[in-house]
């Protein structure tokens, strides 16, 4: 028997939560029958273990020291806005307009791509502030499962969530500081092995002096990304991909589509496996160093670029007939993104330090994923290249 992981409903991520990094240069290795790359066998085990659970226990308590963020209130009705009444920021306005007018375009978009499935809405907000709106689709006729989340949140970072945020040294002790931050973030996972899974997620930050440090300056920055996942390449379907990306990047900056797309090559790698999650896109983080008007502007025309380049992909390759090896190889894959997501993400890892909204932060995986023991595609074959463009990332345009 070959285990299968199946998350539940409450499997949902978070949204705004950033996915902070500065790029690592991961390896480049080939790939082939003999090292296709796999977990290293124990001598006398030729099986993993029986079915794994299902994602549906509860999680532990998690110490009080990290939980910065109080507890939210499910609401029946979606506010005007998360902000606080006295919030005067002009950027954080702006910007949690533009996330809640994106979740509602693509939601629609996905809607009408599906013909079937609907989104289930969830609004939730804290007593001091901050809240947001989780919307999934399960089991439609297109997607076996897409989250469209926003965000709002203040809170107060412990020092190993300041670290998961920054990207900061180990050595670097800050004392807990004040944060503020909003966003929207998705994952779309169709049920058709031949069109790929997207993700996508747009943010803004900021950061108060550190309680032991009162009077140093506000810091904040801007961070996101769109990447695309395939279990099978199509290669105008890639190109189309990236040449949507890079069109929204030559708007503001023609160096930004080369250093963002080499960043994404970059951060969605899993180490352990030598490979990349999926076949890339653009990814940035940090970003504070250009006029916070022209940032707040290049993150609007990012989140405004993911339908027109990833609707005409599922709407070319939905309805594609499939066998039991294509969705097989697609189950495999979404193993691989659900390592990555739970082992590497950083949002994932500052969400769960700060106390966020556990149906939120997890909203990413999928309903299903399959881990074969030491699976070797066969040399040549659709899943190897796959496979081999995720290990040796290319240059699409």
């Amino acid at each position: 028997m070959i285990p299968t992981v199946s998350a539940s409903a409450s499997s949902s991520f978070a949204p705004l939560i950033p996915s902070i990094s500065t790029p690592t240069h991961a390896p480049s290795l080939s790939v082939g029958k003999a090292n296709s790359l796999s977990f290293p066998s124990s001598p006398k085990t030729s099986r993993l273990s029986p079915h794994f659970s299902s994602l549906r226990s509860p999680l532990p308590m998690r110490p009080p020291a990290a939980v910065s963020i109080e507890k939210e209130t499910m609401e029946t009705e979606r506010p005007d806005t998360f902000l606080r009444e006295s919030e005067s920021g002009e950027v954080r306005v702006r910007f949690e307009k533009m996330i809640r007018d994106a979740q509602d375009s693509v939601c629609q978009a996905l809607e009408a791509v599906d013909k079937v499935g609907k989104f289930k809405e969830d609004v939730w907000s804290r007593p001091g502030g901050g809240g947001g709106i989780s919307r999934v689709l399960q089991d439609g006729a297109v997607f076996e499962k897409a989250g469209v989340n926003v965000s709002v949140v203040y809170g107060v970072m412990p020092p190993e969530a300041y670290r998961a945020a920054r990207s900061a040294s180990p050595d670097q002790k800050p004392g807990p500081i004040p944060f503020f931050a909003a966003g929207i973030s998705s994952v779309l996972h169709p049920k058709n092995p031949f069109a790929p899974t997207v993700h996508f997620n747009y943010r803004y930050f900021e950061t108060d002096a550190p309680k032991d440090a009162p009077g140093a300056p506000r810091q904040w920055w801007f961070g996101g990304g769109t990447d695309l996942t395939p279990a099978y390449i199509f290669e105008d379907d890639v190109k189309h991909f990236h040449s949507v990306q890079k069109k929204a990047c030559d708007k503001f900056d023609p160096t930004f589509y080369p250093r963002f797309k080499q960043w994404c090559d970059d951060y969605f790698y899993i180490k352990h496996r030598g490979e990349r999650r999926g076949l890339g896109g653009i990814f940035f983080d940090d970003l504070n160093d250009y006029d916070q008007e022209m940032l707040l502007a290049f993150a609007t025309e990012c989140a405004n670029s993911v339908i027109p380049a990833y609707v005409p992909i599922v709407e070319r390759r939905k309805d594609m007939p499939f066998n039991d090896q294509h969705k097989a190889w697609q189950q495999l894959r979404r193993g691989r993104y659900v390592e990555f997501n739970l082992v590497y993400d950083r949002g994932t890892t500052f969400g769960l330090k700060t106390g966020g909204r556990i149906e939120s932060i997890l909203v990413s995986l999928p309903l299903s994923a399959r881990w074969e023991y030491d699976h070797k595609p066969e040399e040549g074959s659709e899943e190897w290249k796959l496979l081999d463009a995720c290990i040796n990332p290319k240059e699409w345009l």
